[in-house]
């Protein structure tokens, strides 16, 4: 198959030379071509009705060509059988070549085209109706105007089908972009776009085959280190009264911490390789809220209740996590209030810590973010990223609000229920 850049000259080529004959044949049929053999013919059977026998006068023969001239509109000449002029009217003709025996063309160097018709009676009759420029150039006009809307409808087909295929190769390139690992393009075709899609397809499956691997190592990698923490949970408790109680209650915090870390690598990896909800069923987020809550002394909840549509396993994590968060980097007590906001449900959770820094309001909720000049325990984990990211699966999102004296807000807004209501 040629390749792209020939095919396009090829099809360029080739409407000009279309246009151009097309356009040469009409200027010719137009513009050079005299009167129509056909009416050459019915003024011959005319002028042989009309015209006075060759021997009247030369008036009466004059006479007789104006009223034939006059019907035709055009500009006639008769001449004798020796070509000599007997009457005339309009510019003047010439007679027809002496060698000629019989009516037709004149050749182009008779003068103007003009056409000749051999009388019985040895007489020539030569006439030539004049055109009208004005109806020329309209016709003329209105003609290459249609061969140049048929060569732009015949050419549409094939720039549709080029750009119809780069199109889709957009579309791909934009899903892959959007995250759908499995984007692929349809290869149509061995030419120039072709080979650019079996690129892309080539590209897509590898990028594709690298990223669940990494998932997959993400995913065993967490698993395998339970059996450790297992062992380690075991060896604290059989220590019991022979150890600092300290260094124990350390060692218990810091095995708690690895677990949920764990926990929460495991949901991470969950969600980047499921796109949608696993669970999908309507959830009283206020329940949700006062159950977490329950679990921590210093929290208080106030609020109505709003149903939301969702994965309870995952909203309950959402929940869990900013509470942790709050208790961990901020102040008691830590008020939580679940409201209906512009149609949607309103999870706020406050504390009444230091807050965080305008600088680093959006940087809390990248994974393992760890704050300008803080200390050991000065970093965000993964829990606020699975926030924002459990937010944004059930079609809303996570921010964070602070507050002029002290303290701040997480805000999560999601959909509320079409079905759920306030009771």
């Amino acid at each position: 198959m040629p390749k792209l850049y020939l095919r396009i000259y090829l099809a360029v080529l080739a409407s000009l030379a279309v246009f151009a004959l097309a356009s040469g044949f009409l200027w010719r049929q137009l513009g050079d071509a005299g009167p129509a053999g056909h009416a050459f013919e019915v003024a011959g059977t005319l002028a042989q009705n009309v015209l006075p026998p060759a021997a009247a006068p030369p008036s009466e023969q004059q006479a007789a060509l104006d009223k034939l001239a006059a019907n035709l509109g055009a500009d006639v000449a008769l001449f004798a059988a020796d070509r000599t002029r007997l009457a005339a009217v309009g510019d003047s003709l010439r007679a027809p070549d002496t060698g000629r025996d019989r009516g037709g063309w004149l050749p182009p160097w008779a003068g103007p085209p003009a056409g000749a018709i051999h009388l019985p009676d040895g007489r020539w009759l030569v006439a030539r109706v004049p055109h009208d420029r004005r109806h020329l150039g309209v016709g003329l006009f209105f003609m290459l105007a249609l061969i140049a809307l048929a060569v732009g409808v015949g050419a549409y087909p094939v720039v549709r089908r080029l750009t119809a295929r780069l199109e889709r190769l957009q579309a791909g390139v934009e899903s892959l972009g959007a995250g759908d690992l499995s984007a692929r393009v349809k290869v149509e075709g061995n030419d120039e776009v072709a080979q650019l899609a079996r690129s892309f397809n080539r590209a897509a499956g590898r990028i594709e085959e690298l990223v669940g691997a990494h998932k997959s190592l993400l995913a065993n990698a967490s698993h395998e280190l339970r059996t450790p923490l297992a062992r380690i949970r075991m060896a604290v408790e059989l220590m019991k009264e022979n150890a600092d109680p300290r260094r124990k209650r350390g060692l218990e915090q810091d095995i708690m911490e690895l677990d949920a870390l764990i926990d929460e690598i495991l949901i991470a990896s969950r969600l980047d390789a499921v796109k949608g909800r696993e669970a999908d069923e309507e959830v009283d987020l206020l329940a949700l809220a006062s159950e977490e809550c329950a679990r921590y002394e210093e929290a208080e909840l106030a609020g109505q209740p709003v149903t939301v549509r969702g994965d309870p396993r995952l909203l309950r994590r959402m929940i869990r996590n900013l509470l942790e968060n709050a208790r961990r980097h901020g102040a008691p007590p830590i008020d939580v209030r679940v409201s209906r906001a512009g149609g949607g449900a309103e999870l706020r959770v406050s504390d009444h810590g230091p807050g965080i820094p305008d600088a680093e309001r959006e940087g809390v909720f990248r994974p393992f973010y760890r704050f300008t000049g803080g200390g050991e325990r000065a970093g965000a984990g993964l829990g606020l990223a699975l926030v924002r990211q459990i937010a944004r699966r059930h079609g809303g999102d996570a921010r964070y609000l602070g507050r002029e004296q002290s303290g701040g807000s997480f805000i999560v807004t999601l959909e509320a229920s079409t079905h759920g209501g306030v009771s």
